[in-house]
């Protein structure tokens, strides 16, 4: 079974045996190179039965030939639950989803929504361990969550609440190197290596400062803030394909000028706040050493380095717009609290996965410690001090520096 695109290009590609089983499935990811589930391929993990997930890291038209063998250069990536892929009875629980190249979880996952619509099955449901944001985030792009109308589905989501409807996206591949999935609208795009999203999908609004957005020309893609469009790069059509090409300015990433610490102490603060209890103390200690600044950064808001985060500088001018604008001083407040939130979200992702990385090095008893305490702190007085303190200091950097 082969499923191509409008203009012919194949997406995916599932191959069966003689007997109905999978002998191998591929999906494309939006780089051009393929993940490749091999079914059944190991036994005692710890649901048993296991598929494996390798990466061919090759941009190529399609696959290579051959129902059982895998190129050399294949790596393997996971192990994922495994499935009865003639009957998809369930949202597979994968080991290491992290370690799927961007875009590879949503292509696997929208090959399984594929599949399921072809079988005639109408909502699938995922009970494995750690049923957080992102995963949630992630089936949005293939499917609709069940019943539409939870007042917050991500809660239902992590208490088992959710089902899923197969809603598989539509794919479109062009010679521009450019990947658009479509479901009535365009909803992500994927351009030289840069994602932009949708800010709503089925009613979860989602941090999006790489923002696909409709306009009276066309579909526009490019970088937001604080309210406003900063920046556009791509016209698009409805219908996904490519009007012309926007902004070809390409900068090198430059560092400009460190921020006040103490806006930095405010940004790791909200950080912690919004993360899980235990990893607030992991956060605060991998951001001890980092530098916050402003510079430029090649299409995108952000740039998170090994002891520094570069902001753009258009996020600076968006935010002294935004205080000279403001008529009062509570005003003015807003704005900078608004923008020390933009800065909080837009680092707060590194920032975990280091805070995650930094717990893992532990060892069982130290890691079972960790998990057990609630890190109050994070949330609690003296990190709300933290956040109003860092966002004076940033509206004290913001009005010295537009005057």
């Amino acid at each position: 079974m082969r499923i191509v695109d409008r203009r012919g290009t194949l997406v995916a590609d599932v191959r069966w045996r003689p007997d109905g089983t999978l002998a191998r499935a591929w999906a494309r990811v939006p780089d051009g190179t393929w993940l490749a589930v091999e079914p059944r391929a190991a036994c005692g993990a710890p649901w048993g039965d296991a598929d494996r997930v390798w990466h061919w890291p090759r941009a190529a038209d399609a696959p290579p030939l051959g129902a059982d063998a895998l190129p050399p250069d294949a790596v393997p990536l996971t192990l994922g639950e495994a499935l009865d892929w003639a009957r998809i009875a369930r949202i597979p629980v994968l080991a290491e989803p992290a370690r799927l190249p961007p875009g590879g979880g949503a292509a696997v996952l929208n090959l399984i929504a594929s599949l399921a619509t072809r079988q005639g099955i109408a909502r699938l449901r995922y009970t494995g361990p750690f049923p957080g944001e992102q995963l949630f985030l992630t089936l949005l792009e293939s499917f609709r969550y069940e019943p539409a109308h939870a007042p917050d589905p991500l809660a239902a989501f992590a208490a088992g609440g959710l089902a899923w409807a197969p809603a598989p996206h539509e794919a479109l591949v062009t010679a521009d190197g450019l990947w658009v999935q479509r479901r009535g609208r365009v909803e992500k795009v994927v351009w030289r290596g840069t994602t932009y999203l949708r800010p709503d999908w089925q009613g979860v609004v989602r941090h999006a400062p790489r923002r696909v957005r409709d306009a009276g020309d066309g579909v526009r893609c490019g970088l937001w803030a604080l309210g406003r469009s900063l920046a556009d790069h791509l016209l698009l059509a409805p219908s996904g394909e490519l009007v012309r090409v926007l902004d070809e300015d390409t900068p090198a990433d430059t560092w400009q000028r460190a921020l006040p610490r103490r806006v930095w102490t405010g940004v790791v603060a909200a950080v912690a706040a919004e993360s899980a209890p235990p990893l607030a103390p992991f956060i605060r200690a991998v951001a001890r050493d980092v530098t916050l600044g402003w510079g430029r950064v090649a299409r995108d808001l952000v740039r998170v380095e090994a002891a520094r985060v570069i902001v753009d500088d258009r996020l600076r001018a968006a935010l002294a717009d935004g205080v000279r604008a403001a008529a009062r001083p509570a005003e003015r407040a807003g704005v900078a609290l608004a923008a020390l939130a933009e800065l909080a979200q837009l680092a707060g992702d590194a920032l975990r996965a280091r805070a995650q990385a930094a717990l893992a090095a532990l060892d069982a008893p130290a890691q079972a410690a960790a998990l057990r305490a609630r890190a109050g702190a994070a949330a609690g007085p003296e990190g709300v001090r933290e956040i109003v303190g860092g966002a004076a200091a940033l509206l004290a950097d913001a009005v010295t520096t537009s005057s």
